[in-house]
């Protein structure tokens, strides 16, 4: 399946490289400040009538109602962008993710408003849910399309690496504010701050990505009349295969990384009693480790394929749960970098390729609703409420074993999927 219409320029390529990273950095910044706050404070903020466990599971629940909407999203933004190109839709994506997380900056809380606090959380984490879904699909396919033939890995990567740098940049951000404020502090208006300055980094990559041409694809698309009028139909009706095969293969990764990015702050510092400090540098650590290994394996991706990469990640995602978990318990920050790091190469390994596998399973017609669509299902599907679920399993068992076995579970049903994916 061809996604190169015409050849792009060298200076349009870094142009649209650039683009991807940086859009995407700051889309997944929005997002990730909010599984910081999640896990940090939202739950003593939002949910003050309930125990402090109970309160955690609720603000858990919020951050799964986000994924609820993505796959809405991923076919609102996928049929447009079918329809009238990737461009609009990665700008319109951003501002609709700009003004739900700035809105969570300026929400009174229930101590203030009542009952209308958590109500109106769950209505801005809509919006922000509904706003990735289509994000990733504009970004990656605008990567992957311009991409010359035999380095739509390595372009695509460019969209992924946009997950952990806007974790990195988010745990940077509230690093610092750890550093500068006390307790009190952070709980009063600290942590509005990170969702505040998220209306200058909009701006920013507004100026960006307006800035890029539309994808070579989608223009011969709209010059030779081959838009599909019913996107999601067709490629329901086409790729069924292809749908399950990319939504499946997507589960274990957004499951496992989320409890990474969003459950390990909560584990830690409530269960282990590590200091949040210690937690968020090893959660940069395994974000860069995560960046790297994206760019790495996208590269091989290239020269040996798509699926022998997601096949040794998967198998590495299955095998290291157990041991992950038995490091984290022994609270000893050496021994958390090992876990994490050890973790975020499969991540990598199974995120890094993505754009380019995706994008080469469906057809150039409906590409950008076929790939929203199977990554926004496969992230409700394991991302979704996985962080809700580990909290559940750890506090009715008391062990983190329990956890675990979830995710061993989660990722052997990737793999299987994994294994399903055609050989290019």
């Amino acid at each position: 399946m061809s996604t190169q219409a015409v050849p792009t320029s060298p200076g349009q390529l870094r142009r649209v490289a650039v683009a991807s990273a940086i859009g995407t950095t700051i889309e997944w910044y929005d997002y990730f400040i909010y599984s910081t706050a999640a896990a940090l404070v939202f739950g003593k903020l939002f949910f003050t009538t309930l125990s402090p466990a109970s309160g955690t599971l609720a603000s858990f629940a919020t951050l799964g109602v986000g994924f609820l909407a993505r796959p809405v999203g991923g076919i609102l933004w996928g049929h447009f962008g079918d329809r009238a190109g990737r461009k609009a839709m990665l700008v319109l994506s951003l501002l609709v993710m700009g003004v739900a997380t700035v809105g969570v900056g300026l929400l009174p809380t229930y101590s203030a408003i009542g009952v209308w606090a958590p109500i109106l959380l769950v209505v801005l984490r809509l919006l922000q849910g509904l706003s990735a879904g289509g994000e990733w699909g504009g970004a990656a396919l605008m990567a992957v399309e311009h991409a010359p033939e035999g380095r739509r890995g390595r372009y695509g990567a460019f969209s992924q690496i946009g997950v952990p740098a806007g974790l990195i940049l988010a745990q940077l951000v509230f690093f610092v504010l750890g550093k500068s404020l006390t307790d009190a502090q952070f709980a009063s208006w600290g942590w509005r701050v990170p969702f505040l300055v998220s209306i200058v980094l909009v701006g920013v990559g507004l100026v960006i990505r307006l800035r890029i041409e539309e994808s070579p694809v989608f223009a011969s698309l709209r010059e030779s009349a081959a838009r599909s009028r019913r996107p999601i139909v067709d490629v329901f009706r086409e790729r069924p295969r292809a749908l399950l095969v990319a939504s499946g293969s997507f589960i274990a990764n957004t499951a496992i990384g989320y409890i990474f990015l969003a459950y390990l702050l909560s584990y830690g510092t409530s269960v282990l009693k590590i200091d949040r400090t210690t937690l968020l540098v090893v959660v940069i650590v395994g974000s860069v480790t995560w960046l790297v290994s994206i760019l790495v394996t996208a590269a091989w991706s290239d020269r040996v394929g798509r699926k022998p990469v997601y096949l040794w990640g998967s198998v590495l995602l299955v095998v290291w749960p157990i041991p992950f978990f038995l490091l984290v318990d022994t609270r000893q920050a050496v021994w958390l970098i090992v876990a994490v790091v050890v973790l975020n190469i499969g991540l990598g390994a199974t995120y890094g390729p993505q754009s380019a596998l995706f994008a080469e399973l469906f057809e150039p017609r409906y590409r950008y609703s076929g790939a929203s669509f199977s990554y926004a299902v496969g992230a409700v599907l394991g991302g979704g409420f996985a962080p809700l679920i580990a909290t559940a399993l750890q506090t009715s068992t008391g062990t983190s074993f329990s956890v675990s076995l979830y995710l061993v579970g989660v990722a052997v049903l990737s793999l299987v999927a994994v294994i399903f994916i055609p050989r290019e």
